[in-house]
């Protein structure tokens, strides 16, 4: 399993939420072709096909919870995780 999808499945269980790396939410969303537009310490994603728009900030190395929350339910909703988990 790679260090991505190890990421990903503790993003989509919700338990670690406070704890996720701030660089490893930015390289997963850029893995799954958002395109990013940063202003200051704002890390905007945004995607075709995707309604919402993911608005990142760090706090030291870490994501904050509730935008890892958010995250998390985009996708979710538009099912962004299949194929980077595989059934093993």
């Amino acid at each position: 399993m790679t260090q991505q999808q190890k990421f990903l499945i503790a993003l989509l269980s919700g338990q670690r939420d406070q704890n996720l790396s701030f660089a490893a939410l930015v390289q997963l969303l850029q893995n799954l072709d958002f395109s990013c537009r940063i202003k200051g310490s704002h890390h905007i994603f945004f995607k075709s096909n995707v309604d919402e728009i993911l608005n990142l900030q760090p706090v030291g190395h870490l994501a904050k919870a509730y935008q890892v929350k958010q995250v998390r339910e985009v996708l979710l909703k538009y099912q962004l995780a299949k194929g980077v988990v595989s059934d093993e």
